[in-house]
């Protein structure tokens, strides 16, 4: 007798461990990112804020800063250890960033604290 899964495969195996992927229509509309860029959203990493009130390093860096075009040149930066959050240096890119988190950039010298607006979107400053 043939053993099948739960999703009718011949494996009784289910997923291991939480999930990595995040599609673009469940990502928080507050991070205002564009619905047809593609399929996929940058899962943020468990840390001090929770999934729903944060933004990630990477949709900081590409998409709100410009600092970078794609993950992978956002992945550089951070590897270079040239960002920091809070004072203290986050090679994760998908770090969750939160409110009142100060993001400091040592090779041009700029800092950025990010505050909500009036729509609950966040706002650099």
């Amino acid at each position: 007798k043939e053993r099948r899964g739960k999703f009718g495969d011949n494996t009784s195996m289910g997923r291991r461990g939480p999930k990595k992927h995040m599609s673009s229509l469940e990502e928080p509309r507050h991070w205002m990112l564009n619905k047809l860029s593609g399929k996929y959203a940058p899962k943020p990493s468990a840390g001090p804020h929770k999934t729903r009130e944060c933004l990630p390093l990477v949709v900081l860096l590409r998409n709100r800063l410009k600092y970078a075009l794609t993950c992978k040149e956002v992945s550089l930066i951070v590897m270079q250890r040239l960002i920091k959050v809070d004072g203290k240096v986050r090679t994760d890119t998908n770090y969750p960033a939160g409110f009142m988190d100060t993001i400091s950039i040592e090779k041009t010298g700029e800092n950025f604290r990010l505050l909500f607006d009036t729509k609950g979107r966040f706002a650099i400053v």
